[in-house]
């Protein structure tokens, strides 16, 4: 696959776009539903490269799929019955979007990040460094990177606006927010969410270090698990193979474009630098990599 096969900015004639996220551009279709077009943007450090990387929408939004459907029993999803094709019938644009584009319902996200954490990397890392702590949860002494965590984590973070950095938030917060039922909820199925999934990816040799779930509601307050789930993009995927505490492991993440950025004299704002070609390619392959070893 190269550069010429990917998709950095979508364009549906009929449609009104809504928005255009880091790498989703959102259109309405009426008023119940919304089509969501997965890109093959890549942001790093909050910051859309230029350099789009070929077959990565399609991976993202192959692997939602395959996840939505396993826990499809602990909580509804964003899914219709509805298609690209019902909404573009007939049209060129349907099919070049068919593989990365979904019909979903028209909800109200929740105004959090639901974050929930198996290992001590990233920010997490970074905090327990500073306070023994993660997000103001205590953490036994003498932990490394990676390591482990005695229990899975759920750390909250509130939505920063278009190019700030989400801000780790308490639980308490998360209550004051959206009330106390529903916080309890949240956390309780992002949880077994992660475990679920972490479980499975594990007898697949794929160690989930890490995720962030959204959920929205509708207009009676039913919950829904939204946006996208436990792919390359929001979760840290680490190959068994590979994985030892001490070290940020080697993963099939965006972590390797971002080990990439880390040798430039780039101060991490935008406009972000163009990538090789090989930082390209070798990125595409490790999303892939993904997206087999979990669903083949």
């Amino acid at each position: 696959m190269n550069s010429s096969d990917a998709l950095f900015e979508s364009d549906i004639p009929g449609l009104d776009l809504i928005a255009r996220g880091k790498v989703r551009d959102i259109y309405s279709v009426d008023d119940d539903h919304l089509l969501i077009v997965t890109t093959d943007r890549l942001s790093a450090y909050d910051v859309i490269m230029p350099s789009p990387i070929p077959g990565k929408g399609r991976v993202l939004t192959q692997i939602s799929l395959f996840w939505f459907d396993m826990m499809s029993d602990l909580i509804e999803n964003q899914l219709t019955d509805l298609t690209v094709d019902d909404v573009l019938p007939g049209s060129a644009t349907a099919a070049a979007l068919r593989d990365r584009a979904l019909v979903v319902k028209r909800l109200k996200p929740l105004p959090i990040e639901a974050v929930v954490r198996g290992y001590l990397i990233g920010s997490g890392w970074r905090d327990y460094l500073e306070t023994g702590a993660t997000i103001g949860i205590d953490l036994p002494p003498g932990l490394e990177q990676a390591a482990r965590l005695p229990e899975t984590m759920f750390t909250p973070a509130n939505k920063a606006e278009a190019g700030e950095h989400d801000e780790n938030i308490s639980f308490d917060d998360v209550v004051k927010m959206i009330g106390q039922d529903l916080a309890e909820r949240v956390r309780d199925l992002s949880i077994a969410i992660y475990e679920r999934a972490a479980e499975y990816a594990l007898g697949r040799d794929i160690i989930i270090a890490d995720t962030k779930f959204e959920f929205g509601l509708d207009d009676t307050g039913g919950l829904y698990l939204i946006d996208e789930v436990i792919t390359p993009d929001s979760s840290r995927f680490w190959p068994v193979d590979g994985y030892q505490t001490g070290i940020s492991p080697p993963s099939f993440d965006k972590q390797f474009v971002r080990d990439y950025l880390d040798t430039l004299d780039w101060d991490k704002t935008a406009p972000g630098p163009d990538l090789p070609a090989d930082v390209l390619e070798q990125t595409s392959a490790r999303y892939q990599e993904a997206y087999n070893r979990l669903t083949q």
